[in-house]
């Protein structure tokens, strides 16, 4: 399926593309749910070596960490990047470039 899916398909079907809970005028709070709970386990902890090894992760991290995300949103929104990156890399037949993540 990587490779075959639009973003925000692939982002719901990891399970982390955020799902709202609202019903009229009542908001509720975006959660992820849903998903391959398998393979957001795997990214999540990819994720974490990520943000500490690769320059372009570590910098999207410190940036979305300085607008005031809490940590787990922070490394959540790194991990649907992620899953976006390499289902486009996937579907264009491509390498890593850092320049274009």
């Amino acid at each position: 399926e990587l490779g075959k899916l639009n973003r925000k398909e692939i982002a719901a079907l990891v399970g982390v593309a955020p799902m709202n809970r609202e019903s009229g005028t009542w908001n509720g709070k975006r959660r992820i749910r849903g998903g391959r709970h398998r393979i957001r386990t795997v990214m999540f902890m990819a994720m974490l070596s990520s943000i500490q090894c690769n320059p372009v992760f570590k910098r999207f991290y410190e940036h979305l960490k300085a607008q005031g995300k809490l940590p787990k949103v922070a490394i959540i929104a790194c991990m649907r990047k992620l899953i976006v990156v390499l289902n486009t890399m996937l579907k264009n037949e491509e390498l890593w470039r850092q320049k274009t993540a």
